[in-house]
């Protein structure tokens, strides 16, 4: 049954909620205050650079694609803030992501030559196809503006994770910028990612995709941390 757009918009978020990946084990070790594992939060964050490579794409197709124009608008200032740090008066993101990769003691070389795992590589890539599709733009703009934006959103009691990371690890607050930036205006872009795929979705069946684009979208985050918990156990740490 075709819901209406409150009914639908609220359920997105529901879906959102329902999905949380800090519940996974590796968290529990990551953020563990009585062991740092720094080899660990290494791994892990090679392994999000290879998502923050790509987000800005995501972005700009979604906003050269979107066929609304006050979702355009609120879209293009998501590009200008990915790409300058204007708004936020820091610096390309990518850069900030870098700039914490180096505070880990990652030199640049050792950055680029780390590659994507698998299941990293399958949450690019089905966020890169739906994305670049304009049958499945919906698809995309739940994928990206809510399931992957709504990541940045998640805390543990009432403390964000990257609050945490920064105690356990001695890490600066500029060091942690990339993750302050994004969990404060996060909150405005899952909410107007909401408002786009909700304004969207005039179907039954597009509603369902979406709602199913979010829940998969989660599970991906979900198998990008089961990716790098199973290399644990491994001989020689993913970024060598």
């Amino acid at each position: 049954m075709l819901k209406t757009r409150d009914e639908f918009r609220n359920e997105l978020e529901e879906k959102l909620h329902q999905k949380l990946t800090l519940s996974h084990p590796l968290f529990s070790l990551l953020l563990d205050e009585n062991s740092a594992d720094k080899e660990l939060l290494k791994r892990v964050s090679l392994q999000g650079y290879q998502l923050t490579k790509h987000f800005l794409t995501y972005i700009e197709h979604l906003f050269f694609y979107c066929p609304m124009e006050k979702h355009k608008r609120r879209l293009l200032f998501n590009m200008f803030e990915e790409e300058t740090g204007r708004l936020s008066r820091t610096k390309n993101h990518v850069e900030l992501m870098q700039d914490f990769i180096k505070a880990l003691g990652i030199s640049n070389q050792e950055r680029d030559a780390v590659v994507a795992l698998p299941a990293t590589q399958e949450l690019i890539d089905f966020r890169m196809e739906a994305c670049t599709n304009t049958d499945r733009y919906h698809i995309g703009a739940a994928a990206v503006l809510i399931a992957s934006e709504g990541q940045n959103l998640e805390t543990l009691g009432e403390e964000a994770r990257h609050t945490i990371l920064g105690r356990v690890f001695g890490l600066k607050e500029s060091d942690m910028l990339f993750f302050s930036v994004h969990q404060k205006e996060d909150v405005g872009h899952v909410q107007q990612g909401l408002d786009l795929v909700a304004d969207l979705c005039t179907t039954e069946k597009m509603q369902q995709e979406a709602l199913e684009s979010v829940n998969h979208t989660c599970n991906l985050f979900y198998g990008m941390y089961q990716g790098i918990y199973d290399t644990i156990e491994t001989e020689e740490p993913s970024y060598a």
